[in-house]
């Protein structure tokens, strides 16, 4: 025998239909969320690389000696000792602003004197230059051929350290000038590449690096 759905029949089976698929969807929503696996936890970041450890310093350049100087070397003025000491790497130092150069082998001084430099038109330039040739009797192509004796190149276009009359008022080209007793003995101890560091006003002593800084 058939069933015979009226009107409120069809209502009620639409409102339980509702309901169940309102339940099953909250039984969906309070599900626990999953857990993340202890192995795909957040990991602390990794510690910093340690700096390299600074480089050791060569003995050879550290200064163990200065010449016992008094007071600021006057123009013509030269001293040399290299009585007693071993050979090692020849530096030459010039400060602009003291107008004095030095010379010092395996970080011992054994020269120094006063300088001419160049003028503010063709100054002096900064930094460290190897010795590129060397003459001993030499005269300039550029300035009528002016005598500079002992001359020990640093630059392409001619600046140079040479003999000369160092007094007070003149000045060079942009060479340094020395007297040329101390130019001959410079010129003795020097190679070919040894480097000469031209600074202004650079303080060094006893302990200091002549190469670093």
């Amino acid at each position: 025998m058939g069933l015979k759905l009226n009107a409120t029949t069809g209502l009620m089976g639409a409102f339980v239909v509702l309901v169940g698929a309102a339940g099953w969807l909250m039984v969906q929503n309070t599900r626990p969320e999953a857990r993340v696996p202890a192995a795909m936890a957040a990991r602390p970041a990794p510690a910093p690389a340690k700096a390299a450890p600074p480089r050791p310093r060569d003995e050879r350049f550290v200064i163990k000696r200065v010449l016992p100087i008094k007071g600021p070397i006057r123009y013509g003025e030269w001293h040399w000792d290299d009585k007693g000491v071993a050979d090692g790497p020849l530096v030459v130092t010039v400060d602009l602003d003291a107008r004095v150069l030095s010379v010092f082998r395996g970080g011992y001084e054994i020269g120094a004197t006063a300088v001419l430099l160049g003028t503010s038109e063709k100054p002096t330039p900064l930094g460290v230059f190897p010795i590129k040739w060397k003459k001993a009797e030499h005269y300039s192509r550029t300035y009528d051929l002016a005598p500079m004796p002992f001359t020990q190149n640093l630059t392409e276009d001619g600046v140079a350290i040479h003999g000369t009359k160092v007094e007070k008022g003149y000045a060079s080209h942009g060479c340094i000038g020395v007297p040329d007793d101390f130019a001959r003995r410079l010129f003795g101890v020097t190679e070919i590449g040894d480097k000469v560091y031209i600074t202004r006003g650079k303080r060094i002593g006893k302990g200091d690096s002549l190469i670093e800084g």
